[in-house]
């Protein structure tokens, strides 16, 4: 195999790996010792759940999260610049998609490694797949802002961007902040406006539902602490 860092999908929430995840993911996970992660204690339950024969013991593990220096982050590579494989691996879903890898990812094509993605969940994706908006124009924006006011003129903003420029919106919030994400949409958003709730996809419990806002006006589901994406469109 030759060197390259691999960007390797991780399962949303409890679900089997084998539903989602294709056997040349554990293929490459079983000849990899040097993994760039978030959470050394969920990363290695990830693999070990990939591949049970793995020696936790022969793994090495780097962290990256936003607590990471980033003086630190380019000495992640030093097994690459020896022609070892690596492996990075987000909490959940896709590695450096709307995740602090993309900065290592960002340091490797710079210094001309390999940089190979593999196929897996993305909740982003997916979300947009089944909410029937529009899949060739659409933008991510993470977190809202916290301030109400500018949280407010932003939801304004997109949504007129949304009917200006025929483009999905998709947004993100702390779990525990999901319901009031809820009300402020149902709140501040036309009533035709629509808005899909994707909740714990791939997982036992996945909620997916597309409505106009005003059809979410005392209807408005029990989100908190769980894992979701809102998207609007007109």
């Amino acid at each position: 195999m030759k060197p390259a860092l691999f960007l390797i999908p991780v399962t949303l929430g409890e679900t089997d790996h084998r539903k989602v995840l294709p056997e040349y993911n554990r293929e490459i996970i079983s000849r990899i010792r040097h993994f760039i992660v978030e959470n050394v204690r969920t990363a290695r339950r990830f693999l070990k759940k990939c591949d049970p024969s793995m020696d936790m013991n022969a793994i090495h593990f780097d962290v990256l999260n936003q607590h990471t220096s980033p003086e630190l982050i380019s000495a992640f590579l030093i097994p690459l610049k020896k022609g070892e494989s690596m492996g990075l691996l987000s909490e959940s879903g896709c590695p450096a998609v709307a995740d602090p890898g993309a900065d290592i990812v960002a340091i490797a094509q710079q210094m001309g490694y390999r940089v190979i993605p593999l196929v897996g969940p993305s909740s982003l994706l997916m979300a947009l797949m089944a909410s029937g908006f529009n899949g060739q124009n659409f933008a991510f924006h993470g977190y809202l802002p916290i301030d109400a006011a500018e949280r407010t003129a932003r939801i304004k903003m997109l949504e007129t961007r949304m009917i200006s420029e025929n483009q999905t919106q998709l947004f993100i919030e702390t779990p525990y902040r999901n319901n009031k994400l809820m009300e402020e949409f149902v709140r501040i958003c036309r009533p035709a406006t629509k808005l899909c709730v994707a909740v714990n996809i791939t997982c036992k419990d996945e909620y997916i539902r597309t409505r106009p806002i005003k059809e979410w006006v005392g209807n408005i589901p029990d989100l908190n602490k769980k894992p979701a994406l809102f998207l609007i469109y007109k």
